[in-house]
């Protein structure tokens, strides 16, 4: 998702601001939609899982389609975050965010980070935290300095939700298409509404565009409630 969006930027603009991505949230919506809603649906899997057992012979020989996307949508809380399903995923990005805003506003010290996430992650995900390798010294970003990364990943989250609902009503084949492994109008759609666009209008002008509503965690909500009643009969 990310190189296709970057990829599909406007060539003949490059190195000004037209060609260029409009924000990290927008760049994340375009890898969560491919890795989420295609690389975790039926339609997907229904093409790739007899190829995938084809490639990998007695390996996937248990699994029937249906058991195979029950165990790679499993909602089971985990103490990374880069592991954690789809349901469960936003949630360790707020905890990122609360201990990023109280470092910020001095309400915590950086050498009292560690206490602060294992009670907040123990409060949240009822589970004590082991180590510090699986608390907060997990990702790269702090080290790094890129703080107030982490909403991005729930925004680009609310952000694919609210494409591919769009995306739905516009391509309304879609599911046969991902059928047949045919994403050339997938693709082609993101194309239109998001990466040729750069960076002409800001984040929620864009998306407001492409979806003809306004950001909303409405459309992800749905999503999540639709596809695992369906997903686990509830």
């Amino acid at each position: 998702g990310h190189a296709m969006y970057s990829q599909n930027l406007p060539s003949d603009k490059y190195g000004t601001p037209l060609g260029e991505s409009v924000s990290l949230g927008v760049h994340e919506s375009q890898s969560r939609f491919w890795e989420n809603f295609i690389g975790r649906s039926r339609p997907f899997w229904t093409y790739f899982f007899p190829l995938a057992r084809s490639i990998f012979p007695g390996q996937l020989d248990h699994f029937t389609l249906d058991s195979f996307l029950q165990a790679i949508n499993q909602v089971k809380p985990s103490f990374i975050r880069v592991e954690a399903d789809e349901v469960t995923y936003n949630i360790h990005v707020y905890l990122r965010f609360v201990i990023e805003k109280e470092l910020f506003e001095e309400k915590l010290e950086p050498e009292n980070v560690p206490d602060r996430w294992n009670g907040l992650f123990q409060e949240l995900f009822s589970m004590e935290v082991p180590n510090d390798t699986l608390g907060c010294l997990q990702d790269v970003h702090w080290s790094g300095a890129a703080f107030g990364y982490f909403p991005t990943y729930t925004l680009g989250n609310i952000y694919a939700a609210m494409l591919h609902e769009r995306m739905r009503q516009e391509v309304p084949d879609m599911d046969a298409l991902m059928e047949r492994a045919e994403f050339g109008p997938i693709l082609s759609w993101l194309k239109d509404k998001i990466h040729s666009k750069g960076q002409r209008y800001r984040p929620r002008r864009l998306i407001q565009l492409a979806t003809q509503m306004e950001p909303s965690p409405r459309p992800l909500i749905n999503y999540l409630e639709e596809k695992y009643a369906q997903l686990f009969h509830i």
